[in-house]
């Protein structure tokens, strides 16, 4: 399996209870999917999976990859602080039939590169499914070193890695020393310098509500190789970008985003927050302004491929 295009980390909606709105899930799945994302990722960081019980998180699985219905590739997180549990997840992934795994560093306890490859083999020898690693130091503490990605060099599973850290050295040290293992970007705002570098996928959550915005940057520069234009395209996201990581709130401005697109994701579960009034004003403005800005460049690109082949037929 080949991890290329627009990967949406799922929000989970949900009702005034907490419950999950199972009803809103199923819609932001087909809403992704007629936006022409490529694939979605079940118990994220975004989909707040540490937040949910292991029925839910099983449930959810199976429920996504039922809507999905072979559509899209579905990749699990199998994120959990015991191996045992990653393991457990992994497992049930594989009945319910994912496509690929999500496999990130035990968070708390703060294991060596060593110790990360152990805990990744050990899901690897149960599940036997494509994964894509998921290197996030900002919440894990560690990183998945040089140690740790040379012993996961044992098993052709691993075949990608989402980069999150935000460091570029580690960027150009992935492109150079494993390309055997395939870039995505984790980083938002490092977008432009990913695809610079060969990576050929991007797990967005910001794609949940804004799949147009990701999908042309996404297109202008690791499909056409325009940098140009993808430059101009980043900036009208940057501004975005900076309001999703700012305060800590990132969960709440994904959902609230989705909601603003007509798709009712909820409050985020306790201990998180939902965004107070100005918050959400600022949000709303924020993406207005990006999809104008993103929009016109798209328009603009389409407009003068019209005019090239007008000129080419002498119209």
């Amino acid at each position: 399996m080949q991890f290329e295009g627009i990967y949406t980390p799922v929000v989970t909606p949900y009702n005034q209870d907490f419950s999950i709105n199972w009803k809103s899930y199923a819609d932001t799945i087909e809403f992704l999917i007629d936006s022409g994302i490529h694939g979605v990722v079940v118990a994220g960081t975004t989909g707040e999976y540490y937040a949910q019980t292991a029925q839910e998180r099983v449930e959810m699985m199976s429920y996504a990859k039922d809507v999905v219905n072979g559509r899209i590739p579905v990749i699990v997180g199998t994120g959990a602080i015991r191996t045992e549990d990653s393991i457990y997840f992994a497992e049930q992934a594989k009945a319910v039939g994912a496509d690929a795994l999500l496999v990130a560093t035990p968070p708390y306890a703060y294991p060596t590169g060593r110790e990360i490859a152990l805990h990744c083999l050990a899901i690897d020898r149960v599940a036997n499914m494509p994964v894509i690693l998921y290197n996030y130091p900002g919440r894990m503490s560690v990183n998945m070193d040089e140690d740790t990605l040379d012993r996961l060099g044992r098993s052709p599973n691993f075949r990608a890695i989402k980069e999150s850290s935000g460091d570029i050295n580690r960027l150009h040290m992935l492109a150079r020393d494993y390309p055997h293992i395939q870039m995505s970007c984790g980083m938002d705002d490092q977008a432009l310098e990913f695809f610079a570098w060969g990576a050929r996928s991007w797990v967005c959550a910001g794609s949940n509500f804004a799949p147009e915005a990701h999908m042309a940057l996404y297109q202008t520069c690791a499909v056409n190789g325009d940098f140009v234009k993808g430059r101009r395209i980043m900036s009208a996201m940057l501004p975005l970008m900076r309001v999703l990581e700012q305060g800590g709130k990132f969960i709440q401005c994904v959902k609230h985003g989705l909601t603003l697109r007509g798709i009712n994701a909820g409050p985020p579960r306790k201990p998180l927050q939902p965004l107070n009034k100005d918050e959400k004003r600022q949000l709303a403005e924020v993406i207005r302004t990006m999809n104008v800005t993103v929009d016109q460049e798209m328009q603009w690109v389409n407009y003068s491929r019209s005019a090239n082949i007008r000129r080419s037929l002498k119209i």
